[in-house]
């Protein structure tokens, strides 16, 4: 980080992302986010979460709790695939008094399909299946912020478009579809973002 960490007494905008299933903060769009963040001397903050090849509620949910401090209206969350469902379930354990400047979602991915189901195998599904089924405490989570977008790609073979739906019914949120960036990942060679920046003034 640049920037020492904001407190109550300096404010300024804050950028947290929180990456997804076998990701860190150097994979995908990521490095490049951060660079045009800070040339725009925004403070960010990217963790690296624990056993990323696994993740569990259960690890990466106090790991946000310790590691994001002073969060409030000036800030901003990113959750990216897996690390979506991450930014909401932190937000569930948020004390009632805090509220966030915006949250976005891109990819955000609640279950796993047919396919996919066929192609991991039981092992990813048993890695799945706590994320599946532990519910959301959606009103919990709305009662935070006001503005949540989600982006897609119309292309994604993870997340279908149709849980736009699901998400505007849950929580209010503006959705944003974006033309073949299959899942926003290195591995389909999307390196930069550009669009996501307009999201973030």
């Amino acid at each position: 980080m640049f920037l020492s960490y904001p407190t109550k007494n300096n404010k300024m905008k804050k950028i947290i992302l929180v990456h997804g299933w076998e990701a860190t903060s150097k994979s995908d769009f990521f490095p490049w986010l951060k660079k045009e963040l800070e040339k725009k001397k925004i403070w960010n903050y990217f963790p690296d979460l624990p056993n990323t090849e696994e993740p569990k509620i259960n690890e990466w949910i106090p790991f946000l709790q310790k590691n994001i401090k002073e969060i409030d209206n000036d800030t901003i969350l990113i959750g990216h695939s897996i690390g979506c469902q991450a930014v909401l379930r932190y937000m569930e354990t948020l004390p009632a008094k805090v509220k966030v400047k915006k949250v976005i979602l891109l990819a955000p991915w609640m279950k796993l399909d047919e396919e996919t189901i066929k192609e991991e195998g039981e092992e990813v599904v048993a890695i799945a299946k706590p994320w599946i089924e532990t519910p959301i405490n959606w009103g919990k989570v709305k009662s935070h912020c006001k503005d949540f977008i989600c982006i897609f790609s119309d292309n994604d073979p993870y997340v279908p478009l149709s849980n736009k739906e699901l998400f505007h019914i849950r929580l209010n949120a503006r959705s944003i579809v974006l033309h073949n960036k299959y899942h926003f990942d290195m591995g389909h060679g999307i390196l930069k973002l550009p669009e996501i920046l307009e999201f973030l003034e």
